[in-house]
């Protein structure tokens, strides 16, 4: 099999094993967060990097992370590109290993990426009856929150497009036909979420319950959240999170336990002269 049919095949059951059918994917973050259980998380990276997925083995636990950035589409198109390397098992055990092998998988995560945010059944329903022109093409954008590219390709693939007219829209941006079809401001509400940090969720839980019980400190949540302390501390509160208050256990003297001390020791060495003193 080709690293495009696996990609779609693995894409296609995983939203059939989910029951997402052919719905544009929201908060893709969220989505792989309850679904699969993974921790992901946005993260501060160089402009170079744009996301990694680790592993680890003995408690079989996964984390996926993926650069803030002000490319709202290409964070999720990363985030399923990672996604994609988590159920196909690409971990990298041998670093001197096949480049044919590791340039397969990468095809592979690819293909999964584009039919899992644009599965052509999807895509070929919502342009059906329209014209194919760069309006429809901003509406599949707009719709499944994609790259004009992977729209392009996916039109091409489903024949709706000619090989010419998917040349061309590839080199289309979102920012374009955000501003030419009047939904920029739906795009810098993409651009504000995807350019701002996040942590895993269920870690961000755990760290509130303790927070909860006054053993975690409201700092530690705002540095998770990317936001000051006063901020997370009156969202908590707000939900009616606060830290439960502390009762301190005095213990009176005569509880406690009776302890001899054997300064005999001492005293020899105090009595000793200088010089026969052990340091």
């Amino acid at each position: 099999m080709t690293a495009e049919t696996e990609g779609r095949a693995a894409a296609e059951a995983f939203r059939a094993e989910h029951c997402l059918g052919l719905r544009p994917l929201g908060d893709l973050a969220a989505l792989i967060e309850q679904i699969t259980g993974f921790d992901v998380a946005v993260l501060e990276a160089e402009p170079d990097e744009h996301g990694l997925t680790m592993r680890d083995p003995a408690r079989d636990a996964v984390f996926i992370g993926v650069a803030r950035t002000r490319r709202p589409m290409r964070q999720r198109s990363t985030l399923a590109h990672e996604l994609a390397h988590v159920l196909f098992a690409d971990w990298v055990e041998d670093h001197d290993g096949d480049w044919a092998d590791r340039r397969f998988a990468e095809q592979r995560a690819d293909a999964f990426a584009r039919h899992l945010l644009l599965p052509l059944d999807g895509v070929g329903q919502f342009v059906a009856g329209r014209d194919l022109t760069l309006a429809t093409l901003s509406s599949v954008v707009q719709w499944f929150l994609a790259s004009p590219a992977m729209a392009a390709i996916q039109l091409y693939e489903g024949k709706h497009i000619d090989a010419a007219a998917k040349d061309r829209w590839m080199a289309t941006t979102t920012p374009q036909v955000a501003a030419r079809f009047g939904w920029s401001d739906q795009y810098a509400a993409l651009q504000a979420e995807s350019d701002h940090p996040r942590a895993p969720q269920r870690l961000l839980a755990r760290a509130i319950v303790g927070y909860a019980e006054a053993v975690v400190p409201v700092q530690a949540i705002a540095t998770l959240r990317g936001v000051s302390a006063e901020r997370a501390e009156a969202e908590l509160r707000d939900a009616g999170v606060v830290p439960a208050p502390q009762k301190a256990s005095w213990a009176s003297a005569d509880d406690l336990p009776d302890v001899e001390v054997d300064l005999a020791d001492l005293d020899r060495d105090l009595a000793a002269p200088d010089g026969d003193r052990e340091s």
